[in-house]
């Protein structure tokens, strides 16, 4: 599996980024070619060599002509969806923008459609955004990975006027995330830059085993006395038979619902994309027998599977345990049966394939066929 893991020992911001992909072999006269097909004002994108503490690295640049423009995330999802960009970029560049929305409304105290984007509205923002994921599918790159993230100290000046560092946005997004605060007395993590991580990537701050093949530096716009202003991005094949993420866990105990609902709340969690959803019999206080309502979820559904947990069962609150999941490498295929064709999943144990029926399929054949599960199961296990 190709993968990026992107080393953010000066932070990270979405033209850092951007510039490390290019740095890295990214065609930059085809990113231009694909940035093209978003309807925005004019802008230019310019590429430089730069060095920082005698490192070489690549400057890009997005010069916009539109002025300063505040946007809602509506008006951002327009253009995205009104562009002629691949599909996949599309989903990936509005898990972004929905991310950055998620965390404002949080900040501000408002809904996500009320939040008026400024300085992550503009278009260069955008082109830098979109142009990142575009990156991403034009080098083959399934998989994000990163290091900590690393923060900066002090003040900055934003729309709303001085605000400490990192900025409220920031520390949203990035929360139950592994990160170092510094007293560089600057504005390392942009909230571009958290949000693309916490929006794509399937690990951040955890080991991972890489066989890199190609490097790249893109740079920051300042220079940084402590650090070179730089984001490493390394691309290559992890090389290991398992493969890691970092969700959510999400857990409560209930002891006042009316049973039915369990089942009923199990569904929609599930519907809403949670990777996994389970009850658990518990004694609670003064010996009251209770249910533990369990959710694993993806860092960037996770105020998605609260909201829903809180409006559906009866609880006052929620535990939030950030995890770290080791996952056999799978595919999925068909196979051919007495039966007819039936699903599998197929997992990778040290260079054994172990085949797994999907109970979907199994079950509607058993009641198609009228005949037991289990005969439809070995029929699939059988050489």
């Amino acid at each position: 599996m190709k993968v990026a893991y992107f080393d953010c020992f000066a932070g990270i911001s979405g033209d850092m980024t951007l510039g490390a992909l290019v740095d890295a072999g990214l065609s930059f006269d085809l990113l231009k070619t694909e940035l093209d097909k978003l309807n925005v004002p004019e802008f230019k994108l310019s590429q430089r060599r730069v060095e920082k503490h005698g490192i070489a690295g690549t400057k890009v640049d997005v010069d916009a002509q539109e002025g300063h423009v505040h946007r809602h995330l509506i008006d951002v999802l327009y253009i995205i969806n009104n562009s002629s960009i691949s599909d996949a970029a599309k989903e990936k560049a509005r898990k972004v923008f929905q991310k950055l929305a998620e965390a404002e409304a949080k900040v501000h105290g408002t809904s996500i459609n009320e939040v008026h984007f400024h300085e992550v509205g503009a278009v260069d923002a955008i082109v830098d955004v979109v142009g990142v994921v575009i990156g991403l599918e034009l080098l083959g790159i399934e998989k994000i990975y990163a290091s900590k993230f690393r923060f900066g100290s002090g003040r900055t000046r934003g729309a709303h006027g001085a605000m400490p560092i990192p900025v409220p946005a920031v520390v949203e997004m990035t929360k139950g995330y592994p990160a170092e605060r510094t007293d560089i007395p600057l504005e390392l993590v942009t909230p571009t830059g958290a949000a693309i991580l916490t929006a794509l990537s399937s690990g951040i701050g955890e080991q991972i085993h890489l066989k890199t093949e190609i490097t790249g530096y893109g740079a920051g716009t300042r220079d940084v006395e402590q650090v070179p202003n730089l984001l490493r991005v390394e691309i290559g094949e992890l090389i290991t038979d398992s493969q890691t993420d970092s969700p959510i866990l999400l857990e409560t105990n209930i002891d006042d619902m009316t049973p039915e609902i369990y089942g009923y709340i199990i569904d929609r969690l599930l519907e809403a994309g949670a990777r996994d959803a389970f009850l658990t019999p518990v004694i609670m206080k003064k010996g009251r027998p209770g249910i533990q309502l369990t959710a694993l979820t993806d860092p960037n559904k996770e105020r998605e599977i609260t909201d829903l947990i809180f409006s559906e069962t009866t609880t006052l609150g929620i535990r939030r345990i950030p995890v770290q999941r080791h996952m056999l490498e799978r595919r999925t295929d068909t196979v051919d049966t007495p039966f007819g064709p039936i699903r599998v999943k197929i997992a990778n144990v040290n260079g054994k394939e172990r085949v797994t029926p999907e109970y979907d399929d199994c079950a509607r054949i058993a009641r198609e066929k009228n005949v037991p599960i289990l005969d439809v199961y070995k029929a699939v296990q059988s050489p």
